[in-house]
């Protein structure tokens, strides 16, 4: 599906957003009612994430295929490990089968895990025959993608003696880790956090609980660029969210606020306030706790016309695709000054956008919904568009309810 996107006839914008829970912690939530099934979730992401984490967690035997799941695949690669008599073999999409999964296998293995690659060593698919894991040891490079180490602190409780995982080098993606944690809490889990070893306690049953979902702060960012691209005096409200979020993406409100985007927290809601423009030539961000968000934000700068520097992106490479060159291209496409490595990206102030470009998404849905808010500045094509289904399907509706012209080209 591709969609023509272009301005509503006022910038000054008014709407109110509903959205689902986050596809984090949906996950999460859903691993461990499956250990613990007294334990009720409320607000549950309709993502297409969630929706392949849930059948996931339903089969014992037999393939698993979550698609372009990439959290999926690494909690489910540690759920079934540990779980006796279950015996799948965990793929996704050809995509999922070229990122790699050899460091968490290796950490399970060492934990007792029994699993074989079908095809290329370190890569999907992979075949895990579950057993009574023993071992209650194990550390992890700390600079790796926090979904390898939630995968395992999620299971850890499960496991007969619990588990100590300790973190070797700087810790990247801190909030992501203290989620899980704060989960795990919420259902009477004893664990520790202290330096670079996290301690997680074995619980055989939990009291009867219900896990509330905040909505999705990752989706919420897509707003925040609409906010700051629209005319002073715009607001849009969103729900539900909470001020003492788990989501590391909650740093957006700070982030924005220098983009000239005040939020303002109310009950079970947030209301954005274009308040200004920046001052700002050129906004330098660290994004190492919350990397989902640098599409969004460097879009937003060069739509804005200033520019930015994004560092702490090195687990770019290995998301749905090669974010930092995706980036790269499509930013170049519109005529921005963009230069990226692999863990850093540079755009230089630029007044010039080009109209009529067709933005390609490369399977990725944080490519069609960051920069579908760059329709204000400019008309634009976005390719593959029902790609946002994974994290967002209401996506392009609720645009519409900012009375954005949208159109489907066939």
């Amino acid at each position: 599906m591709k969609l023509h996107l272009s301005a509503p006839a006022n910038l000054l914008l008014q709407s109110k957003i509903q959205i689902t829970g986050s596809k984090s912690e949906t996950n999460r939530s859903l691993l461990l009612q499956a250990l613990y099934p007294n334990v009720k979730i409320e607000n549950i992401s309709n993502s297409d994430d969630a929706e392949v984490m849930q059948k996931g967690l339903n089969i014992s035997n037999g393939v698993v295929d979550i698609h372009h799941a990439g959290t999926a695949m690494r909690f489910l690669t540690g759920y079934f490990a540990s779980q006796e008599h279950k015996e799948v073999v965990l793929t996704g999409s050809q995509r999922m089968t070229e990122r790699p999964v050899k460091v968490l296998v290796e950490a399970l293995r060492s934990l007792g895990a029994d699993i074989t690659y079908e095809k290329n060593e370190g890569y999907p698919p992979i075949k895990i025959n579950g057993k009574k894991l023993s071992e209650s040891k194990v550390s992890l490079p700390a600079n790796i993608s926090s979904q390898y180490i939630s995968s395992l602190l999620l299971m850890a409780p499960s496991l007969e003696n619990g588990l100590e995982l300790e973190l070797v080098g700087k810790i990247t993606s801190v909030p992501y880790i203290k989620m899980t944690l704060a989960l795990l809490s919420q259902l009477g889990i004893e664990n520790s956090f202290s330096g670079n070893t996290i301690i997680v306690a074995p619980k055989k049953s939990v009291d009867d609980a219900t896990l509330v979902v905040e909505s999705d702060w990752s989706s919420a960012s897509y707003f925040y660029s609409i906010a700051a691209l629209s005319d002073i005096g715009s607001t849009i409200k969103l729900s539900s969210y909470k001020q003492n979020s788990l989501q590391g993406d909650s740093v957006l409100a700070k982030i924005y606020e220098k983009l000239g985007v005040e939020t303002v927290f109310e009950e079970n809601s947030i209301l954005l306030k274009k308040t200004g423009q920046p001052e700002m030539k050129s906004l330098n961000v660290d994004l190492a706790d919350a990397p989902d968000i640098a599409q969004t934000i460097s879009v937003t700068c060069f739509g804005l016309g200033i520019g930015c520097h994004l560092t702490g992106l090195h687990t770019l490479k290995i998301k749905e695709t090669d974010r930092l060159e995706a980036l790269y291209v499509e930013l170049s496409k519109l005529g921005a000054p963009i230069s990226v490595t692999d863990k850093d990206l540079t755009l230089q102030p630029s007044g010039n956008i080009k109209s009529g470009i067709a933005i390609d998404t490369y399977n990725d849905h944080r490519m069609a919904m960051a920069f579908a808010p760059l329709a204000l500045k400019t008309e634009l094509l976005i390719n593959d568009a029902e790609v946002v289904s994974k994290s967002y399907p209401d996506y392009w509706n609720d645009l519409k309810l900012l009375q954005f012209k949208i159109q489907e080209i066939r």
